[in-house]
């Protein structure tokens, strides 16, 4: 495995890897920096290839920074009898919470409620399918001390944990574990900076215009300037865009979309909850609890070809839906008015024969496809957040067959940085939201407040995030202007309102962090 070097990425560490990549050929070429293509530029570097990765955009801007935010085995999967999916992701899962990340995943409970209302056998396949994937987190090896055992609880427990569920017809719910990253976009930047520190040139704002399978030109949307690349072989990871590079490749873009409400409208939940999608068998809406103090309602899943993959719009019947699935077990019910927020992301998935069915994009699967045809760039798509380290060995794979390479995956048990475990993370002299959100790099983000009385200062009222935490993002994470800060680095833009009261603070850390020149890391 390759040294590793200062995780840090910034303006200068993008200029230094532009100017090198100028005049140099890389054994891959990386379109797209979701959360794919981070994983195969991770992958590639740990088996010791030169790697290139271009973004168009910021890292995790796409999709990846908009998911449900959960690292799951695939519950809904069991139900449809999916169950390659299931068992690729219940063992992806192990490997995420115990080995790769376990500073940004925590164990999430789900209360599926038990009514009056509720059919006896619907009662019966819940409580037989928690058990079955309860079996799948045994047999993947994930301990139940990372994850705890299934288990029903009286209607006293369920309000406890859930208040918003306290209604008449509620009788007593059963609890399952599954996984929570505590925000997807930090885990994308995760995966890029570990890569960067194995020695990948990772470049955001640099947009491929064509692609073949040796050669890349794109050209650097800062400055207007082209760049042609020459590389070994060349992985097209770019989600939705993907068909922009590979006509023949038929995907289907889905729409997921989320509804934000504060927590305290929902009596401050402890434990996320599903609720059935009446007529639609093994399809849920869930109710999850973040711990930045609102909730996420979601998701949908709708065939959407004309959004925006970065912006997609939030239609005003997927509110009502949502809406009208949640409030048929919540005490008293939510309004339009209580909506604080929405966000959607569009999800690449790769169409079957047997696509689609009744639910529309629901029914299409989540297993991934690699397409890996001689004298054509590999396309790696589809699949979802959860497995997306399975999905980047698989077309790291294909491009180590093809450079004539038999080097095996090394990302198993390869810790992204700020991993560690759950000992050494609680010694940190750090604050506790700081080491859920940095890991051990929470030691770093809390030094830089002694800087300047901005950067120890909260915001603005009411929230936890201080102006450290948006000086590190622009010295270790690469973000360049506010919106970078807002939406995906702090998540503040996912609620209007607190980013509008966010907006001249962060404004003015950018302008201090141009003061000084950013540096590679800790020690550079």
């Amino acid at each position: 495995m390759s040294v590793r070097r200062p995780t840090w990425i910034n303006d200068a560490t993008r200029a230094r890897s532009l100017e090198h990549l100028a005049g140099q050929e890389v054994d891959v070429a990386v379109i797209g920096g979701g959360i794919t293509g981070a994983g195969v530029a991770l992958d590639a570097a740990s088996r010791g290839l030169s790697v290139a990765l271009l973004e168009s955009n910021d890292f995790g801007s796409g999709t990846s920074g908009y998911s449900s935010k959960l690292i799951h085995g695939g519950l809904r999967y069991l139900a449809r009898g999916d169950f390659p999916v299931a068992w690729e992701s219940a063992v992806e899962r192990r490997w995420l919470m115990q080995d790769i990340a376990p500073h940004l995943i925590r164990p999430l409970g789900f209360i599926i409620p038990d009514t009056t209302g509720a059919r006896r056998a619907q009662t019966a396949a819940a409580g037989a399918g928690v058990l079955l994937y309860d079996a799948l987190r045994r047999a993947s090896g994930l301990k139940s001390s990372i994850l705890p055992r299934p288990q029903l609880l009286s209607r006293q427990a369920v309000a406890a944990m859930a208040p918003a569920l306290d209604t008449p017809g509620l009788r007593r719910g059963l609890l399952y574990w599954d996984g929570q990253v505590i925000d997807d976009a930090r885990l994308v930047l995760a995966v890029v900076r570990t890569a960067a520190g194995l020695g990948a040139h990772v470049l955001r704002d640099v947009k491929a215009t064509s692609i073949t399978a040796t050669s890349v030109d794109a050209i650097d949307t800062r400055t207007g300037e082209t760049l042609g690349l020459r590389a070994r072989s060349v992985i097209n990871a770019a989600g939705v865009w993907a068909a922009d590079f590979d006509p023949a490749l038929e995907l289907v873009p889905s729409r997921g979309t989320h509804l934000v409400v504060r927590a305290a409208r929902l009596g401050n939940p402890h434990a996320a909850h599903t609720v059935a999608v009446p007529g639609h068998f093994g399809r849920y809406v869930f109710v999850l609890p973040q711990p930045t103090g609102v909730v996420y309602i979601g998701l949908t899943d709708q065939e959407d070809r004309e959004a925006d993959g970065h912006r997609p719009a939030v239609p005003r019947h997927d509110i009502d839906f949502l809406l009208g699935v949640v409030n048929r077990v919540l005490d008293p019910p939510l309004a339009r008015a209580d909506v604080v927020g929405a966000f959607a992301g569009l999800r690449p998935l790769v169409r079957s024969a047997h696509a689609n069915g009744p639910d529309g994009t629901s029914d299409i699967s989540r297993r991934h496809l690699v397409k890996d045809v001689p004298g054509e760039p590999i396309t790696v798509v589809g699949g979802k957040l959860t497995t997306y380290r399975a999905m980047a060995q698989d077309a790291v794979d294909a491009a180590a067959a093809r450079l004539g390479m038999d080097i095996p995956s090394r990302t198993k048990r390869l810790p992204l940085v700020g991993a560690a475990n759950r000992t050494a993370l609680a010694a940190l002299q750090a604050p506790a939201r700081l080491v859920a959100k940095y890991g051990t790099e929470a030691t770093e983000v809390n030094k830089l407040a002694g800087e300047h009385r901005l950067l120890a200062e909260p915001l603005f009222k009411g929230t936890g995030i201080t102006g450290a935490e948006l000086l590190f993002a622009i010295r270790a994470e690469g973000a360049t202007n506010v919106e970078d800060l807002l939406e995906r680095r702090t998540r503040l833009s996912l609620v209007p309102a607190d980013a509008a009261r966010a907006g001249g603070r962060a404004a003015q850390i950018l302008a201090m962090a141009a003061e000084t020149p950013p540096a590679e890391g800790p020690g550079a």
